[in-house]
């Protein structure tokens, strides 16, 4: 990998800063075009280990780039996955303050929520299956850390794939009870129908991205445990939200979840 050290570190703390201090930055793309998405994923790995040794605790990852149009649009084939801290959940009713993500979005996905941990590289699908303990509904608000949303894929994976908060449904079922392909989501704004989708959008199943990531976790170190969290991807397009907005998100056979926005 052709870069030096010392930029990693320096794109690394800019991204930090950005968080802290809610102003978001330029582009980090041409910093790290000599590296790559490995370098782009190293930036990813400094913040994540600055975050544990400033007390956060991990519970689970969120995949990003699941929809064929989008990867198209970024130029690659295969998604991308960033960190789900504990203080990025939000409580049954809590209400968000915008100014705790950086521009944000919205999106609904379908949680997953992991009864034993999964350490292997060659995963086969039904040990997936078998390590699933329950579903949800989800809303994930996406942020980023770059002006404008003006990303490539080096820079949404430098910034922990666009991480922000999520937002949990609170009737946990089996995947017995749910067909996850063919669910549908409808996601109102005030009212509105702004966002129309179904878990075929999902690289065809969000069982498939939760493969996906389980055998890249395993890969790069970090894999996944007993009760983490998986955000399996968007189902729909994103939103944009604003002060005052109730988002009501809705998946058939997974049930709801409302998103409040403060003034």
């Amino acid at each position: 990998m052709n870069i030096q050290e010392s930029i990693i570190e320096e794109v690394a703390r800019c991204l930090r800063m950005a968080h802290s201090s809610g102003v978001a930055i330029a582009p980090v793309r041409e910093q790290l075009a000599a590296g790559g998405v490995e370098a782009a994923y190293l930036v990813q790995e400094i913040n994540t280990r600055h975050a544990l040794a400033q007390g956060r605790r991990l519970v689970g990852r969120k995949i990003g780039l699941t929809s064929k149009s989008v990867q198209q649009q970024l130029g690659v084939d295969a998604p991308d996955f960033g960190m789900l801290f504990a203080d990025m959940e939000l409580a049954p009713g809590e209400e968000v303050s915008l100014g705790r993500v950086l521009q944000p979005k919205v999106e609904a996905e379908v949680a997953i929520v992991l009864k034993r941990d999964l350490n292997d590289l060659d995963m086969p699908f039904s040990l997936l299956l078998s390590a699933v303990d329950y579903v949800l509904p989800a809303v994930e608000i996406v942020g980023s850390r770059i002006r404008e949303w003006d990303i490539s894929l080096l820079d949404t994976v430098a910034d922990s794939a666009s991480s922000g908060l999520y937002a949990l449904g609170t009737e946990p079922r089996m995947l017995s009870e749910v067909d996850l392909r063919l669910c549908g989501m409808l996601m109102e704004r005030r009212g509105e129908l702004v966002s129309v989708g179904a878990g075929a959008a999902c690289l065809g199943h969000p069982l498939n991205a939760a493969l996906w990531l389980a055998r890249k976790m395993a890969e790069v170190g970090r894999p996944l445990k007993e009760g983490d969290v998986i955000m399996s991807g968007a189902l729909g397009p994103m939103v944009t939200v604003a002060p005052g907005d109730v988002i009501d998100t809705s998946i058939a056979g997974l049930g709801q979840v409302r998103t409040v926005f403060a003034r």
